[in-house]
């Protein structure tokens, strides 16, 4: 299935129709999209569980709701940023959520990284209500969301991305149509693996290069010149020198990543073997008490004296 891509710049206005949107989850990612969606024109109505992060909506200009039954009261568009469908799940349910106030013909984006056959089934339940679900994961991470220059991966019927795409670009470098609801989730779980596995790779060559006697700042330098340049060596360089790994991006969360990559490839039939060596090392990250670090923090897993069995 072809995608459709878009490179635009973020300067055109907002469309009449698209002007207010809701937008659920201001976190790390989640307020610097939704203010990003302000500053295009959008007028947006947000929510947040926590105070601190209402407080920091505020201070950015950003309108607040009191309950996500609020948003969707007011808004027919509503984009969610949060860990993972059981909070998803939470926003939508009870007195004070979506579901309570949402009409028929509105639609809800789930941008944050999940389940792809998780995503499927729910959308499908509100399709019976008349509600159009898109899944729309990022890559880029905190800069991406900050700068307005995130990949975004789209799931879900064409015509309603097509009336969306210009609330996508206001938070997005590229935006990619992948096809019906999860193939947005399908992508992003592609997007992770490959990082997952970079991120192993660069661990090792600082490992190799420490137990060699070099400077791993020199090796990362020269990898990064080379065939082995990534993104992923670009973010991660400062914390694999300096050891410091109070990032931004929860080990437990790429583990969390790897499952519904691993579950993915388990409903096709299909085997990722380095996938699946990913999966374990992260899981003995968590099992160690260090899933709130930063991923790179798989390093520190490695210079262990029990991370791996010896060579034979």
């Amino acid at each position: 299935m072809n995608a459709d891509t878009d490179t635009s710049a973020h300067s055109s206005p907002a469309p009449e129709l698209l002007t207010r949107i809701g937008f659920l989850g201001l976190g790390t990612m989640g307020l610097p999209m939704a203010a990003n969606l302000t500053r295009a024109g959008f007028d947006v109505l947000a929510w947040n569980r926590g105070a601190a992060a209402r407080e920091r909506a505020a201070q950015a200009g950003i309108a607040l709701a009191d309950n996500p039954r609020d948003v969707a009261q007011a808004c027919d568009i509503v984009f969610t940023m949060l860990p993972d469908l059981p909070q998803v799940r939470d926003v939508l349910a009870g007195p004070d959520g979506l579901l309570a106030t949402a009409r028929r013909g509105s639609s809800l984006v789930v941008m944050g990284t999940v389940s792809p056959i998780d995503v499927a089934e729910l959308a499908e339940e509100l399709d019976d209500r008349g509600i159009t679900l898109l899944d729309a994961p990022v890559s880029g991470g905190e800069k991406g969301a900050i700068e307005a220059g995130l990949s975004i991966m789209v799931g879900g019927a064409a015509d309603a991305f097509a009336r969306l795409r210009p609330a996508f670009e206001a938070m997005g470098r590229l935006v990619l149509h992948l096809g019906p609801a999860g193939s947005g989730s399908v992508a992003k779980a592609c997007n992770q693996l490959v990082v997952a596995a970079t991120l192993g790779g660069l661990c090792e060559a600082v490992l190799l290069a420490e137990r060699s006697g070099l400077d791993p700042a020199a090796v990362l330098e020269a990898l990064n010149s080379g065939l082995a340049a990534s993104e992923v060596l670009n973010q991660k360089r400062d914390q694999l020198i300096s050891g410091d790994f109070t990032g931004r991006g929860p080990a437990a969360y790429l583990l969390k990543d790897l499952r519904f990559a691993l579950a993915t490839a388990h409903a096709h039939d299909t085997r990722l073997p380095v996938t699946a060596l990913a999966r374990d090392l992260y899981e003995r990250v968590v099992e160690q008490g260090l899933g709130d670090l930063d991923n790179s923090v798989l390093l520190d897993l490695l210079r262990g004296p029990t991370a791996l069995p010896a060579p034979q």
